[in-house]
């Protein structure tokens, strides 16, 4: 690279304070958070990502030195927007991955909502493998409840995404149900909110650690589909061909919804 082309001693001085401004309102921005989700966190961070990086390759160009900063979402940032100014319409992808932790749990819960639909005490019936209690319990309840009370169903998260696209207009009933996620352009993705561990390898479990505290029930299950939790570990062993070990479950949801706005997830790259 030639000497003209260079940056020049100033303009590194210059992205080095950024960098330090944009660190000053990043912790600003966390003080005064409101929850996990404020969006005014989510974009002091994206702002000190982009001064970060850009330090970092003036840094280089003009000394052949480089940071120890890793800018997460560099390898899979989106592609440029080329959808509508004004979307009509809006396609909410959602994936959410689970591991089958506790396959015993969720078959005692999944045959307890099954007797109570039928209206008996309680049985085996659909609810009697691993994949029949999936079934129950994922037509029983909203995915967003599911995600809010996986433990109770003994489910363990794993990463997690959110595309919000914009589309010219809703599409026709039924025509994208057989694959949802096939026709996702990333060129008129609106926003992205990712939830993984490689963003966050510290997860707050505090309050989770209490879960068994009651020895009758959790408050926060829903009494009339909920099982005891001294009851659950007090089962007898069930058989090791009915919960087919090492189950994984992935739950996806494609929603076509008319023109909204979104607000930005927890973790991970947003436009």
């Amino acid at each position: 690279m030639s000497d003209a082309a260079q940056p020049t001693a100033a303009e590194v001085r210059a992205a080095a304070e950024a960098v330090k401004t944009a660190l000053d309102r990043h912790l600003a921005a966390v003080e005064r958070r409101s929850g996990e989700d404020d969006p005014a966190v989510y974009e002091a961070f994206n702002e000190l990502a982009a001064a970060a990086e850009e330090y970092d390759e003036l840094l280089y160009d003009r000394y052949d030195e480089v940071t120890p900063f890793e800018i997460p979402g560099t390898d899979d940032a989106l592609p440029p927007y080329q959808g509508p100014e004004e979307a009509n319409a809006l396609s909410v992808l959602i994936r959410r991955d689970y591991a089958v932790a506790e396959p015993q749990r969720l078959l005692v819960q999944a045959q307890r909502v099954a007797g109570l639909g039928a209206g008996g005490p309680g049985g085996t019936g659909p609810a009697d493998t691993v994949h029949g209690a999936l079934g129950v319990l994922f037509g029983e309840f909203e995915p967003d409840e599911i995600a809010s009370r996986h433990k109770e169903f003994g489910l363990e998260e794993g990463d997690s995404t959110l595309w919000v696209t914009a589309a010219d207009s809703p599409a026709e009933p039924g025509e994208w149900l057989d694959a949802p996620f096939d026709e996702a352009d990333p060129h008129r993705v609106v926003c992205r909110f990712d939830v993984s561990s490689v963003f966050d390898d510290e997860l707050d479990h505090e309050g989770l650690d209490g879960l068994d505290a009651d020895p009758d029930i959790d408050p926060d299950i829903d009494p009339d589909v909920a099982v005891p939790l001294d009851e659950i570990d007090e089962i007898d062993e069930i058989d090791e061909d009915a919960t087919g070990g090492g189950v994984h479950v992935s739950e996806a949801a494609d929603e076509a919804e008319g023109a909204g706005g979104a607000g930005p997830g927890p973790r991970g790259p947003g436009r």
